[in-house]
């Protein structure tokens, strides 16, 4: 499971199609190496998600 973007609203989700426009997402590139971490919240959700 890999994290996901609609083309259309672009809002992310980790599901096959768009919660608010309905529309196939696509599968996005990993972000650049960050100190910061901005999508460090979504990589534990998911690996949390995962494990279940």
């Amino acid at each position: 499971m890999r994290m996901r973007k609609c083309p259309k609203c672009g809002k992310y989700t980790l599901k096959d199609f768009c919660n608010k426009c309905n529309e196939k997402t696509i599968t996005v590139k990993p972000p650049k190496y960050s100190i910061e971490d901005k999508y460090g919240k979504y990589r534990r959700m998911l690996k949390k998600s995962s494990s279940l």
